[in-house]
C-alpha cells in the first residue's frame, strides 16, 4: 500500500498511467476485502493499493451553511467528532464493523466509494444525496471537480452520483463537500415484536405518520435474540426539536401496537444507541448486502432461508445487511437467499464470503453496456480496480 503526500498524488497516478500498471484506489484500507477480488498485474501476487490516508484534513466547515469540505482520507470517526463540537453531524450510518464508537469506521472517501446506506436513509436519504461537491484524480493523473460548496448547486457534470458506489473503478476520490445536519435534541423510540401481519401494518402506519421516523428497521430473530433466535422485530427511532411531539407520536404508535397484540419496549436515546451498535457489527464470515421491494420486506425477514442469520433491513427502502458465520450459513443457503431476494423484486450482493465459496459478488445490471462504456471513458487502459466494476458480474473476494 502506497500512502503518498497530497503534493505527490497526481504525479504518482500519472506515472502509473504511463506505465500501464493496475492499481486500486483506497481510503484507509479497512475494507479492501469487501466485494469482488481485484485482479493483479502478472508479476504481482497482491494488487497495488494507493491510499488517501495522508489526505486527512478538514478543509472548511461552514457551520452556518451546514456544509463541510474534507479530504477523502479523513477518518469518519474524527469528522463526526469535529462536527459534534458545533452540535452538527453527518446523517450517515456507521459502516458495518465500525465498532461501538466508530473506531473502525474507515475514511469518508471509502464510505462514499462503497455507496452503502443504512436505516438513516429513511429520513436523510442516502450518502449520494449528502454530497454537494467532489474532487477526483482521474486514471491519467488529471484532477477534476464537480458540484460546489453550497447545498443548492447544479454546476457541472454530476460526478457525485457517478462516483458514489463506484468502488474505485472510475478514479480516486480526493476531496468531498457534504451536507451536515443539526444534532437532534430529542430522540426516543420503540422495539416492537409480535405477529408479522401486525408488525407489517404498524410499519405502514409509522411510514405515513405526521412525524417521519428517523429510522425504521426490520430485525431478524437472530439479531433481535442475540445468541438464540428471538422474534422478528421492528426498531423505530423518532427525532424532533420537541419532546412533546415525540411523546404524542409514540403514544399513538403504542396504542396501535397494543390493539394489534404487539409487545412494545420504549427506548430512550441511550438504549437506541446501544441497539443500533448491535445492528452494525459482529464476527462473521459472510456479509451480504440485500434489497427487496419495501412492501415485501416482511416476507423476507420471515423466510426460512434467514434462520440463524443476523439481518437489519431498512423498512422504508427495503435495503439492508445480513451476516453470519460459516457454521450457521452454508454456501447453498446464500444461493437460496439470493434467489428469494430476486423473487421479491430485489437482489443480493456478497460483500464478504469464506475462502472457496466462489459466489459472484454481484451480477450483471440491465445497464451493463452503459456501465462498461463509462468505464472506458474514465479508465481507457482498464487500470483501476480490475475485476471490481459495479453492475458487471464478478467473483467475490476469496479471503477476509
Amino acid at each position: 500500500m502506497i500512502r503518498p503526500d497530497p503534493s505527490e498524488l497526481q504525479e504518482l497516478v500519472h506515472t502509473l498511467h504511463r506505465q500501464g500498471a493496475p492499481w486500486l484506489p483506497a481510503g484507509l484500507g479497512s475494507r479492501l476485502h469487501w466485494g469482488p477480488s481485484v485482479q493483479t498485474a502478472p508479476t504481482e501476487t497482491t494488487p497495488l493499493v494507493l491510499s488517501t490516508a495522508r489526505l486527512d484534513r478538514l478543509i472548511e466547515h461552514c457551520a452556518g451553511d451546514f456544509t463541510v469540505t474534507v479530504q477523502a482520507g479523513m477518518p469518519l470517526q474524527q469528522l463526526q467528532a469535529d462536527l459534534a463540537r458545533q452540535r452538527q453531524w453527518l446523517a450517515i450510518d456507521w459502516p458495518w464493523g465500525s465498532g461501538p464508537t466508530g473506531e473502525n469506521s474507515g475514511s469518508i472517501g471509502g464510505l462514499v466509494a462503497r455507496g452503502l446506506a443504512g436505516g438513516l436513509r429513511q429520513r436523510y436519504l442516502g450518502v449520494r444525496d449528502q454530497l454537494i461537491g467532489i474532487g477526483i484524480v482521474r486514471a491519467d493523473g488529471t484532477a477534476a471537480r464537480a458540484g460546489g460548496k453550497v447545498v443548492k448547486n447544479v454546476a457541472g457534470y454530476d460526478l457525485m452520483r457517478l462516483f458514489t458506489g463506484s468502488w474505485g473503478s472510475l478514479g480516486l476520490i480526493s476531496e468531498l463537500t457534504l451536507r451536515t445536519f443539526p444534532q437532534p435534541p430529542q430522540r426516543s423510540g420503540l422495539l416492537l415484536q409480535g405477529p408479522l401481519p401486525a408488525l407489517e401494518a404498524l410499519r405502514r402506519r409509522c411510514l405515513s405518520a405526521p412525524l417521519m421516523p428517523q429510522r425504521l428497521d426490520w430485525w431478524s430473530g437472530a439479531l433481535n435474540g442475540g445468541a438464540a433466535d428471538g422474534a422478528t422485530a421492528l426498531l423505530l427511532s423518532l427525532v424532533s426539536i420537541s419532546g412533546e411531539a415525540i411523546r404524542e407520536q409514540l403514544s399513538d404508535h403504542l396504542q396501535a401496537a397494543e390493539a394489534a397484540g404487539l409487545e412494545a419496549q420504549q427506548l430512550d436515546a441511550d438504549a437506541l444507541a446501544a441497539l443500533e451498535a448491535r445492528g452494525r457489527g459482529g464476527e462473521a464470515d459472510w456479509l451480504l448486502h440485500l434489497g427487496v421491494l419495501p412492501a415485501r420486506g416482511a416476507e423476507l425477514v420471515s423466510d426460512p432461508a434467514l434462520s440463524g442469520i443476523q439481518l437489519s433491513l431498512a423498512a422504508g427502502s427495503g435495503q439492508g445487511l445480513a451476516w453470519a458465520s460459516t457454521a450457521t450459513l452454508p454456501t447453498h443457503r446464500v444461493v437460496q437467499l439470493r434467489r428469494r431476494c430476486e423473487e421479491l423484486g430485489g437482489q443480493l450482493n456478497v460483500l464478504m464470503q469464506p475462502a472457496g465459496a466462489g459466489l459472484l459478488a454481484w451480477g450483471d445490471a440491465p445497464a451493463r453496456p452503459l456501465i462498461e462504456a463509462l468505464k472506458r471513458q474514465f479508465d481507457p487502459r482498464q487500470q483501476l480496480a480490475r475485476g471490481r466494476l459495479p453492475g458487471v458480474a464478478a467473483q467475490g473476494s476469496r479471503s477476509r
